[in-house]
């Protein structure tokens, strides 16, 4: 198989291999555009929303990070899929409906699970915690702030963990997102 037809397709590319680094770079040089019927496209975010809970937004990809690290799986259309079914959540939440859909497969689902608890958490802990006071709208705005960063950072293919990568990087001194060594044999 070639790993130019079939990367991020059929093939699970290692992390640090060379030939999916230049194919990212690449990427990078020629950015996507996002379709007209893109999910959660018509949601307008607010220009201070990344000012205003910092430490929300952090809290989220890390622990989004933190489930990848764990469930090394987790591709980049299971982290999309969750965030979409929760911020749709929180979207009717905000209108004062209770209506929860979470995604089917397993994985996603979990994942989808895992951001609710801590979520959940988020909002119970007191005033003068680090996230200070947060409602359904701010949670909301960041998780389709995320969504959009997730489409516009992964490259649309099946088992792409581009985005992935991304928010390990955001933190690299953290422990939990440490990955085994390299598997590639280098002659």
């Amino acid at each position: 198989m070639c790993c130019g037809t079939e990367r991020e397709a059929t093939i699970d590319c290692p992390a640090d291999c060379a030939y999916l680094l230049s194919a990212h770079r690449y990427e990078e040089q020629h950015p996507r555009s996002l379709p007209a019927n893109t999910p959660l496209l018509d949601v307008r975010l607010s220009s201070d929303m990344v000012h205003r809970h910092p430490q929300l937004l952090s809290a989220v990809a890390f622990t989004i990070a933190k489930f990848c690290a764990a469930q090394p799986a987790t591709t980049d259309p299971d982290v999309l899929a969750a965030l979409q079914a929760l911020a749709e959540s929180y979207k009717t939440l905000t209108a004062g409906i209770v209506y929860e859909q979470p995604p089917v497969p397993a994985l996603q689902h979990e994942l989808y699970d895992s951001l609710a608890a801590f979520l959940t958490e988020a909002k119970q802990q007191p005033v003068q915690a680090s996230f200070g006071s947060i409602k359904d709208a701010d949670i909301f705005q960041s998780l389709v702030f995320l969504f959009r960063m997730g489409l516009l950072r992964t490259n649309g293919r099946s088992r792409s963990r581009r985005f992935i990568e991304f928010l390990r990087g955001q933190f690299p001194g953290a422990q939990e997102l440490k990955r085994e060594g390299s598997r590639i044999i280098v002659p």
